[in-house]
């Protein structure tokens, strides 16, 4: 007997969950948990909206397991279900959002033994430190590569504010890190 490859082991674990098995379903998430938890932890402000987006995306995953063409990229699929779960989770809660001041928050990254290297863990704090629409414009620009049309689309904004909200983001991170500089030189002289 030969051995299966991982592409055929995911495509009969998509299948398994076209027919709705609860098991395969089970089993595709917790191989993708990971993955899709990293997608999401860019558009999210902590660890708990991250879950929550994680959810709402898989859900909306096994309702649409259908359409996803065979062939394609499973993972591509679903990492843009993630980015379209978190924009959906911004729009539901944008009410409760206010436009912070970065002065606003406490920035919280530890400094590591070489001043001049921000961890990955540090850089996605300051991004999750960023106003929710600075967030969302900042990761699908930056991260995903849409173009402002694209992302004022998706968001239902107009280029001009998708262009705003980027600039904006680059500027309170430039910020953050200046910040966090200035706080090493201090430490450290």
């Amino acid at each position: 007997m030969g051995k299966t490859s991982p592409e055929s082991e995911l495509k009969q674990l998509v299948d398994e969950c076209r027919k709705g098995k609860l098991d395969s379903q089970k089993e595709l998430y917790k191989q993708f948990y990971g993955y899709a938890m990293g997608v999401c932890l860019r558009y999210s402000q902590n660890r708990e909206e991250a879950k929550e987006i994680v959810n709402d995306g898989f859900l909306k995953i096994f309702a649409s397991i259908r359409d996803q063409r065979e062939g394609s990229s499973f993972k591509a699929w679903l990492r843009r279900i993630m980015i379209n779960a978190a924009i959906d989770f911004f729009r539901r809660n944008e009410k409760f959002y206010d436009q912070y001041e970065i002065s606003s928050f406490a920035i919280e990254a530890s400094v590591p033994d070489n001043h001049s290297i921000l961890s990955e863990q540090e850089i996605l704090r300051l991004v999750q430190l960023l106003p929710p629409a600075y967030r969302l414009a900042f990761n699908l620009y930056a991260i995903e590569g849409y173009k402002h049309p694209e992302i004022a689309e998706k968001l239902g904004i107009t280029v001009g504010t998708s262009k705003s909200n980027l600039a904006k983001a680059r500027n309170k991170l430039k910020e953050m890190l200046y910040a966090i500089d200035r706080d090493r030189f201090e430490k450290y002289g």
